[in-house]
């Protein structure tokens, strides 16, 4: 069991640490956004995993009674290969560490998820009061697309059941035909992939642990992946050209192109867009993308060896 713990605590520390500061440097993510969301949240998933089954295995170990519901149906020998009797001294203070961080985890999760309702909640009741009453006869019920007056030029998604697209009547005006086609098809792209759930969960692991480097910069680059990966679902329909002017368009007044501004990312894009660079190949994605989803079977590899091992 020593051993177990040992090497769930390296390969969680390597996610956690080293990974994620060299992928943060790496140029690749900006070619292939989707591949490096997919990176990220194997990152993510495989310290969660590694965290879980060390709290599985420390729990058995200290606690008689849970042992015998989690070894109920192996083996004596697999229970034997385990050697939860000796457990070090320390299993039982990294098990309250643990079982702390679940709870702090599962609190921070619920949390996000209530505020974003509630948000979301008076983000409606602000659109029902703004929003053009409708003629007599006509039903209540609104399109997918909501047009606001507004003189700011503006245009966002609504998340839910089904999601809802705004724009504004500045927008309208200022955009053509073609730049309109290219934020909604971005805006879409955010709706389709439900980036709202992503961002929600980076943003509570980010907010409950902010000195792990990890989900720091799971963060970070979340918020910034998926606006490039809407941008290229984006310039694949209407040309780079075409969106990377809707988006200087609708933000020029931000100071979109001013490296001081707050809205620095906008210029990323928009300079992303103008020099667009070539995707991965296929193989290249195709590894990646493999290699990722194997990182997280390496906690479970770890728990369960013992145990394969005893049974062979």
């Amino acid at each position: 069991m020593t051993v177990c713990l040992l090497l769930l605590s390296a390969v969680a520390l390597a996610a956690a640490v080293p990974v994620p500061r060299a992928l943060t440097r790496a140029a690749w993510p900006e070619r292939d956004p989707v591949v490096a969301l997919w990176v990220w949240q194997c990152l993510v998933a495989t310290v969660l995993l590694c965290c879980l089954a060390a709290l599985v295995l420390g729990t058995a170990a200290v606690f008689h009674t849970v042992r015998d519901h989690v070894f109920a149906p192996a083996p004596p020998a697999v229970t034997a290969a385990y050697d939860l009797s000796a457990a070090p001294p320390w299993a039982a203070a990294l098990t309250l560490l643990l079982a702390c961080g679940a709870a702090w985890t599962t609190a921070m999760l619920v949390r996000e998820f209530v505020e974003a309702r509630r948000r979301r909640g008076q983000a409606h009741a602000q659109l029902r009061e703004r929003a053009p009453d409708l003629p007599a006869g006509l039903p209540a019920a609104r399109g997918p697309l909501l047009v606001l007056e507004d003189e700011y030029p503006e245009a966002w998604w609504m998340p839910g059941s089904p999601p809802q697209l705004i724009v504004t009547t500045g927008a309208l005006h200022r955009l053509t035909d073609h730049q309109l086609d290219a934020v909604l098809t971005h805006e879409r792209g955010h709706a389709r992939a439900r980036h709202d759930w992503l961002l929600h969960l980076s943003t509570a692991l980010a907010t409950g642990f902010p000195r792990i480097p990890l989900f720091a910069h799971f963060c970070d680059q979340t918020h910034r992946l998926v606006e490039l990966s809407a941008d290229d679902t984006a310039s694949r329909r209407c040309g780079h050209l075409t969106t990377a002017l809707a988006l200087i368009e609708l933000n020029q007044h931000r100071g979109v192109l001013s490296c001081a501004s707050t809205h620095r990312l906008l210029g990323e894009r928009v300079g992303r867009l103008l020099e667009p660079q070539p995707r991965l190949g296929p193989r290249h994605r195709a590894l990646t993308t493999t290699v990722a989803t194997l990182v997280p079977l390496l906690p479970l590899l770890i728990t369960f060896a013992p145990g394969l091992t005893a049974l062979s």
